[in-house]
């Protein structure tokens, strides 16, 4: 029956008041429950279900305005029990259908239906609903709220329509257009709607006050409820229902705006992407109305909402987990945004500033008790910069309070969004002052004045609205004027870093002392000598970070001045570079990314450029600083830099400083010689790199070249060999070894007479014979002058330099033989005594210096070597060998092992270098044949294989004979008529040298290219 009048009712049209009011009182009296029951009718949800579905039907086919007859202050006992039953289906019924039908036909009920069907309210018809419908409000509201809250498997369209009509109901009556035009006194109604006039709510002042209390407490109930409900269309229509409050209400319900947009706020980093893009444009839609900049009262909310949360964000932030700390941060980051220009009104007040600002400093605080940080050090100066830098601002940080780098994300949108809006003056002032009040906050302060600077310059900004007036580009540099003042002054920009042993050396102590080094070296020094506690390893990993982020800021500030950064380069660009000359990795990794990011924003293409163009007053710093060495350590510091970073094109700009350099070390080497020296390496190693030295691969090519052309002619021996050829190749053979042996009465005049051709190629000779040097050159003659001098020095550290910077004289001065030799020939006694009669450390240094003379002037060399430091050599291999035979692996971290190791490496080819005699080869031959074994550690094993590899290209006969001796295969003449070869490694059993004996006879037999039956007959190279 009742499908059929729904049926009946879609298809036509109630166009009488009494029919309509007639049928709506016929069917709501099915629903009704027995009297005093307080329960749904006992009906089967069939029957409940077509009653709800006609009434629904009935208010859609009532015709224009009869639908109005309805909502008159006479009917409004039977809309009462309308509403009343359909509440009570909607929260107690058990079926979902029906639960969503109720609210849905309650929805219709109230007008508020979103179908064309029914025409649009004008504003007095609004007017009059509203006042109607205040009478239901506190039953309404109570009930959706409990029907919100309720269980989850009541499903979540249950809950959406419920969410739906709550906000649609409360933003009718609590609209604020409504509620401006309320009189001030209620009407009189009729006497015969005397009764009536009881019912009727008069929405006053008192009225709107009292239900905007209760409505709050709902409000609250409702966001807790909906905000982390797991479905997403939950959250969705929760932020309708905040903007439709929102837009309606502002004034009646500014109470429950705490409620609202903290639910709004939260929701902007929600894991559904419709909900945070619907909760963007919401809230992008309040900036755009202004509704909080037009609403002091709204505003005064948000700004108590932000004082309570940055009161309690330290422990938030300690007590929850990462994605409470993003919700947490979320919330804080979007009461900023909305408060946008009205942001100075938090910060004017002391209170709520020293609250955001103290809190900001808390969580921001960094975990410095990893070691690492001080243990990553340089092993030498840094490499060149690459062209693929990166630019700064970038090192991974550690906070004590978080991990999740989502939540460092928020935390700096929410510096930038206070510098976008808020008064740049007044932050940066407080937090200067933070950073000078205690250590403690100093990083934290530097981080969040760089991100000020950053969001006031409006770079990587999130916000809603624009700020009402930009900043000038004066006003934000004098700001940053004055943070890098602070920045670079000498109590915050010089700190103990590293108790590293060369540091702490009384030339270096000035690194715990503080002094002042700045650009142009015109400031005066003022020593800090006051009494200090312990360095510990925590308090050097704040400092290193504390630099950090100071370079980190100069970067960022010249990332948002531009090319107006270009006036601060001259107090700015002089420290930095000494940072990028620092020992500490992570310090002079960002030195060199802010230095990228100074070039991007003054416009240099590399950092050469800026050098280059900055060059003059950094010489010139420099060359005041170096004077004053003792006072100003870092000036070397800077010129290493600099060195690194340019090229060829600086050294007539420095020449004059270097000769500084050198005068300065003749009269202090006893007290300043370390320091001296690491500008002497810097200066060479730019050298070597700037003008070039001797390319491996060409003498690579060249031996491969002479290899395959001796080969050649071996296999052409084999073709046209005939007896005359045997004659001469034996005599030329006797005649090489008599020379190799030293046998004959005239071997220095012919040794004086190879050195003659030296002085040939070089053209134009002067009286003397020599050519006028280049510059560069006569740099790396007069480093070696020193270099020779320092090199019996009493100290350790010395002598290890001085062999670092002479490796690199001789390779400078390897094009120039008339003044290399005579230089070889006054540092060679010196170099033997530290070769065979120094410390482990020394030695090692002193025999990579060995090889690079043996390339550079090969056979000058060859009979000293011979004489005076093979001998030591063989020797110390023979020593050693047992007891790197019977070693741990532990053994291999040794510096006993490193030795080994690196004479095995450069033993081959200095003999090849040297083109050694047939009896010195012998005795390294045997000297490393004993590091063939198995029992020696591979790294040995691999070092000695490579010893007889370049054997093999001095005198492959020889080599094979000697390992043949040790391990071979026996095999059958070529003819029958030639008599059997018999050798001592035929026929004897497997032992340790076997493996890489034969691993050797079979790479020579590759080299030869020949049997081994034919190996015997070829010749031994010249």
């Amino acid at each position: 029956m009742v499908w059929c009048i729904s049926s009946v009712l879609a298809a036509t049209c109630v166009k009488k008041q009494e029919l309509l009011q007639e049928l709506f009182s016929e069917l709501c009296t099915c629903l009704a429950p027995p009297p005093s029951s307080g329960k749904t009718a006992p009906l089967s949800e069939e029957l409940k279900l077509a009653v709800i579905q006609a009434l629904h039907t009935l208010m859609h086919s009532a015709y224009g305005d009869v639908i109005l007859s309805l909502y008159q202050p006479s009917t409004l006992p039977l809309l009462g029990f309308a509403v009343s039953l359909l509440l009570t289906l909607a929260e107690q019924e058990k079926a979902k259908q029906i639960k969503i039908s109720a609210l849905e036909c309650l929805q219709v009920l109230l007008l508020q239906c979103d179908c064309q069907e029914h025409r649009h309210l004008d504003e007095d018809e609004a007017q009059r609903c509203g006042d109607l419908f205040a009478s239901f409000l506190p039953g309404i509201s109570i009930t959706l709220s409990r029907v919100i809250a309720g269980d989850i498997k009541q499903g979540h369209k249950t809950t959406v329509s419920a969410i739906r009509l709550f906000y649609l109901i409360v933003g009718l009556v609590m609209a604020d257009k409504q509620l401006a035009r309320i009189p001030k006194s209620k009407e009189k109604l009729l006497v015969e709607h005397s009764r009536i006039s009881e019912l009727m709510i008069h929405r006053g002042l008192d009225w709107t006050k009292s239900t905007a209390e209760k409505l709050s407490l709902l409000l609250h109930k409702v966001v807790e409820s909906s905000s982390g409900h797991p479905h997403w269309k939950v959250r969705l229509e929760l932020v309708e229902l905040v903007h439709h409050l929102l837009r309606n209400c502002s004034q009646s319900l500014v109470d429950s705006f705490s409620h609202l947009l903290k639910a709004l706020v939260g929701l902007v980093n929600d894991e559904n992407s419709e909900v945070q893009s619907r909760c963007n444009k919401v809230l992008q839609g309040i900036a755009e109305q202004r509704i909080v900049a037009q609403s002091r009262a709204l505003a005064d909310v948000l700004s108590e909402n932000l004082h309570s949360l940055a009161t309690a964000l330290p422990r938030l932030m300690n007590s929850q987990d990462d994605m409470g700390k993003v919700s947490t941060l979320s919330l804080l980051l979007g009461y900023l945004k909305l408060l946008g220009p009205k942001i100075n009104i938090v910060l004017n007040s002391v209170s709520h500033l020293q609250r955001l600002s103290k809190a900001l400093v808390q969580v921001l605080e960094l975990d410095v008790t990893d070691v690492k940080i001080v243990e990553a050090r340089h092993p030498g100066p840094p490499g060149p910069l690459q062209q693929g830098v990166q630019k700064g601002r970038c090192q991974k940080k550690y906070f004590r309070f978080f991990t999740e780098e989502k939540v460092f994300q928020l935390l700096q949108q929410v510096c930038r969004v206070l510098g976008y809006y808020g008064n740049l003056y007044l932050l940066v002032d407080h937090f200067m002052g933070l950073y000078s009040e205690s250590g403690l906050y100093r990083k934290q302060a530097a981080m969040i004045l760089n991100e000020l600077v950053m969001g006031a310059a409006g770079v990587g900004v999130d916000f809603l609205q624009e700020r009402e007036v930009p900043l000038s580009v004066d006003d934000l540099k004098r700001s940053i004027t004055s943070i890098l003042d602070e920045y670079m002054d000498q109590a915050n920009w010089y700190l103990v870093t590293s108790i590293d042993t060369e540091e702490s050396s009384p030339e270096q102590s000035v690194q715990h002392l503080g002094l002042a080094v700045h650009a142009g070296g015109a400031s005066s020094s003022i020593l800090h000598l006051s009494p200090e506690p312990p360095v510990t390893i925590r308090t050097m990993n704040s400092n290193i970070w504390q630099i950090c982020i100071q370079l980190e800021g100069v970067g960022c500030f010249a990332a948002v001045l531009g090319k107006e950064f270009r006036l601060l380069l001259l107090s700015a660009l002089y420290p930095v570079l000494e940072k990028a000359g620092d020992r500490t990795l992570l310090i002079s990794e960002t030195a060199l990314g802010t230095l990228a990011d100074i070039c991007e924003a003054c416009g240099y293409d590399s950092v050469r450029y800026l050098i280059n163009e900055n060059s003059d007053y950094l010489v010139n710093g420099i060359s005041l600083n170096l004077r004053q060495l003792a006072c100003q350590p870092r000036a070397s510091q800077v010129l290493d830099t600099m060195l690194r970073h340019s090229d060829a094109s600086l050294l007539p700009l420095i020449e004059d400083v270097i000769q500084d350099v050198l005068s300065a070390l003749d009269q202090t080497y006893n007290s300043q010689a370390s320091t001296f020296l690491r500008v002497l390496h810097s200066v060479m190693t730019a050298l070597v790199q700037w003008f070039g030295m001797p390319s491996a691969e060409g003498h690579q090519q060249r031996q491969t070249d002479k290899s395959q052309s001796r080969a050649q002619s071996q296999g052409q021996q084999e073709v046209t060999l005939t007896s005359q050829e045997v004659e001469r190749f034996f005599l030329d053979y006797i005649c090489q070894k008599q020379i190799a042996e030293g046998d004959l009465p005239d071997l220095e005049e012919e040794e004086e007479a190879d050195e003659v051709p030296l002085a040939k190629p070089e053209p134009n000779s002067d009286p003397e014979g020599e050519a006028p040097m280049p510059s560069h050159a006569q740099l790396a003659k007069d480093v070696m002058e020193r270099c020779i001098h320092l090199l019996s020095d009493g100290s350790l550290r010395v002598r290890l330099k001085v062999l670092d910077v002479l490796e690199l004289c001789v390779t400078m001065l390897h094009p120039h033989g008339n003044h290399l030799l005579p230089m070889a020939h006054r540092v060679w006694p010196v170099l033997v005594t530290r070769l065979i009669n120094d410390d482990p450390l020394a030695v090692l240094r002193a025999f990579k210096v060995l090889c690079t003379l043996g390339q550079t002037c090969g056979d000058f060399l060859r009979q000293r070597f011979s004489k005076d430091v093979l001998p030591k050599l063989t020797s110390s291999l023979l020593s050693q060998a047992p007891v790197s035979a019977r070693a741990g692996p532990v053994y291999s971290h040794t510096l006993a092992f490193k030795l080994q190791l690196a004479v095995l490496q450069g033993l081959g080819s200095l003999c090849e270098k040297l083109d050694m005699g047939e009896s010195d080869l012998n005795k390294v031959a045997d000297a490393c044949l004993i590091y063939l074994s198995a029992k020696q550690p591979v790294k040995l094993q691999e070092a000695a294989q490579s010893v007889f590899l370049h054997l093999m290209q001095v005198d492959p006969d020889s080599t094979w004979l000697l390992l043949s001796e040790e391990c071979c295969s026996p095999y059958e003449p070529p003819h029958a008529s030639l008599r059997p070869v018999k050798l001592g490694g035929m026929g004897r059993p497997r032992n340790e040298l076997t493996d890489n004996v034969l691993l050797l006879l079979q790479r020579l037999q590759q080299q030869e290219g020949t049997a081994p039956s034919t190996s015997t007959q070829e010749a031994a190279p010249s």
